[in-house]
């Protein structure tokens, strides 16, 4: 198995992990993300795997993939069962043949598979972190998965990429494990429980 393909897998299953928390009452609830309360951030977490899904397996995207968070039509399965559907998908089709082994073209850009596939664990995983933190549970990211995200981080998230998509790094008072330092750099303060500690891949 390709280390792209174990990331994508740790993070799936981090962030379903964590929306097996949500119950009704808490679609509301704030997230990390301003504006957005809980449904909403799942709406758009089960857009995100559907387009990278369709970026991996076609190498490109159409711009026409799920329901915008916020949008009137709202689809007839909950969130959450949404997600458990789409990420299955994603990974059926990543372990299918027949990727993307070249470019795949976002925009006017050009990343490869490989690449892609790490951007789209990214941002499940810190994803799947708002999650847990919308529903009080604010488990960190498993400290496998985050150290080595962490580094690439930089890579794929630039001054510039950053803009409309992630706030400014939170400088962190002292040392911390590589899941607070990846929250902070993507833009979130971290917010450990106190008797909770960093899971393991």
């Amino acid at each position: 198995m390709s280390r792209d393909r174990e990331l994508l897998e740790s993070a799936v299953s981090y962030a379903l992990t964590e929306a097996a928390l949500v119950t009704p009452p808490l679609l509301s609830s704030p997230t990390p993300c301003p504006g957005w309360d809980l449904e909403m951030l799942l709406d758009h977490v089960v857009d995100s795997v559907g387009v990278l899904r369709e970026a991996i397996t076609t190498g490109g995207i159409s711009g026409s993939v799920g329901v915008a968070p916020g949008s009137a039509v709202r689809p007839s399965l909950d969130p959450v069962a949404r997600l458990r559907r789409e990420t299955a998908r994603l990974l059926a089709a990543g372990a299918a043949p027949g990727l993307a082994d070249g470019g795949v073209a976002i925009g006017d850009r050009e990343l490869t598979a490989n690449l892609v596939t790490v951007a789209g664990a990214m941002e499940i995983a810190v994803h799947g972190w708002d999650i847990s933190v919308a529903c009080g549970a604010g488990q960190v990211i498993p400290s496998g998965l985050a150290a080595v995200l962490l580094p690439i981080a930089p890579l794929l998230i630039t001054a510039e990429t950053r803009v409309g998509l992630f706030a400014d790094p939170v400088r962190l008072p002292g040392p911390a494990g590589p899941g607070d330092e990846l929250v902070a750099f993507l833009g979130r303060q971290p917010r450990r429980l106190a008797a909770s500690e960093p899971r393991s891949t």
